[in-house]
């Protein structure tokens, strides 16, 4: 390995804003300071740039069997594509089996991701029953395998959905433990019924898919989620929060003590509901789960990131091609594959709109785009900071190149990009993993398989 120096670039963390320059030793940071030219093999100038800790990306689903499929991108393409757009570590969910011993699960997502991935990453796991066999894995998985963060699906009913006894014994289980609960907040009963009724009334349009998923029903979710949590004395993670409903519930129980936190993505900050109702059955590009809502939530969802009442961006990177796979749901709404491909974009809308736009600070945006996961997720201070000791894990970033987002010259293997023709400022020109170049010049230089599969340590108390 080469000492790199990256020089003339301007240092931004969750904290500060400062001109210095970073010297890279064993894929380490090893200094941070000013004319450190003589201790290095290769100078790399930042001059003009950002220099940002690597994006983490805490919500991934990559190479996922899904609604009669599996998704376009794999951890190759998939971790490629989050490398461009500034990603240096995603946590991907892991999903199990009812029945199977969970190890078998997290044996499966190694075997797809090991030879691979070319950023780092780890996994969340799926937890869809609890009983005595499952219970006794949960300690050495959390210990040993280093998942210290358990999904419970509240919504998909017959496929995914766990009830509320198994999401109340997960609590009590990841308490123990020192592990975070992660739900998908949806009234998932109340879905398939509105669903079923919606089909019963020929209503088989896209746009259903939105209509039979009301945002009161987020809402509802997740503030039973919330007091599932406080009665456990569990630490609580909403996912892809997209409505003023759940914020509400995330703020008011934040007021009360209770240890929840709350992720949003930046579909739910750009799009609205409006994607779906595009005709020839172009909206079921925009088919998530939580759907599009109202453009009105979008202020919302700003603010709270701003006021911290959420605190991270995932991806929900859940990609599906158009022809092929979504239009499997041609005829019946329920039947669209849900998820779309955001992993490479996420990095560069969140700073256009936000901070560009000037609704968040530089600091903000790190925070939210990195630092905040890297502690909730055990992986600080290894990752989400610039700071001597941890992983030189690196963007340079130019805050004023500008780009149209397409398909056309996205690298996600998916034939259409939901914020097609979109203009953003801001773009990742380089980015390192542990000190070696993924991207340089905005190429891609990096090797299959030299992303490594990273071990969190239990949570600790995290300052709200």
């Amino acid at each position: 390995m080469t000492v790199k120096l990256i020089k003339n670039g301007v240092i931004v963390t969750a904290a500060d804003t400062y001109k210095a320059d970073v010297l890279i030793k064993e894929g380490i940071i090893a200094k941070i300071g000013i004319d450190l030219e003589s201790e290095a093999d290769e100078i790399i100038d930042a001059t003009g740039k950002y220099v940002f800790p690597g994006g983490i990306d805490p919500h991934t689903h990559l190479d996922m069997p899904f609604g009669g499929t599996v998704t376009a991108d794999d951890f190759e393409t998939g971790t490629k594509a989050a490398a461009f757009g500034g990603t240096t570590t995603i946590v991907d969910f892991c999903l199990t089996t009812k029945g199977k011993p969970l190890k078998e699960s997290i044996a499966a997502w190694h075997q797809k991701a090991g030879r691979k991935a070319v950023i780092d990453y780890g996994f969340h796991l799926m937890i869809s029953e609890i009983n005595d066999a499952v219970l006794a894995e949960l300690p050495s998985i959390i210990n040993e395998e280093g998942i210290t963060s358990l999904k419970v699906f509240m919504a998909y009913k017959n496929v995914f959905q766990a009830d509320d006894g198994t999401l109340f014994r997960t609590m009590l289980a990841a308490k123990e433990h020192g592990a975070m609960v992660m739900v998908h907040a949806e009234n998932g009963d109340v879905i398939d019924f509105l669903i079923h009724k919606a089909l019963e009334a020929g209503n088989t349009e896209p746009i259903y898919h939105a209509l039979t998923r009301p945002s009161i029903i987020e809402g509802e979710a997740t503030g039973r989620a919330a007091k599932l949590a406080e009665l456990a004395g569990a630490r609580l993670y909403v996912v892809h929060v997209t409505c003023a409903e759940a914020v509400q519930q995330i703020a008011e129980a934040r007021n009360q003590g209770v240890d929840v936190w709350g992720e949003t993505c930046p579909q739910y900050l750009v799009l609205d509901q409006s994607q779906l109702e595009k005709p020839d059955f172009e909206g079921a590009k925009y088919v998530w789960s939580p759907p599009l809502r109202e453009a009105h939530h979008q202020e919302v969802l700003w603010n709270a990131l701003k006021s911290g009442q959420l605190q991270t961006l995932g991806s929900d990177h859940c990609s599906f091609n158009f022809d092929g796979q979504k239009d499997l749901g041609r005829g019946d709404f329920s039947k669209i594959p849900n998820g779309g491909p955001v992993i490479e974009d996420r990095f560069s809308l969140f700073y256009s709109e936000g901070v560009h736009q000037g609704r968040i600070t530089l600091n903000q945006f790190v925070d939210i785009v990195s630092t905040r996961s890297a502690k909730l997720f055990g992986l600080f201070p290894q990752k989400g900071t610039i700071a001597v000791g941890s992983d030189a894990d690196i963007v340079i970033f130019d805050p004023l190149a500008e780009r149209i987002l397409s398909a056309e010259t996205h690298h996600m293997n998916v034939d259409y990009n939901p914020f097609e023709g979109l203009k953003v400022t801001g773009l990742p020109v380089s980015v390192l993993s542990r000190g070696e170049f993924v991207i340089q010049d905005c190429q891609f230089v990096g090797s299959l398989g030299t992303g490594r599969y990273v071990k969190r340590a239990p949570y600790k108390a995290v300052n709200r």
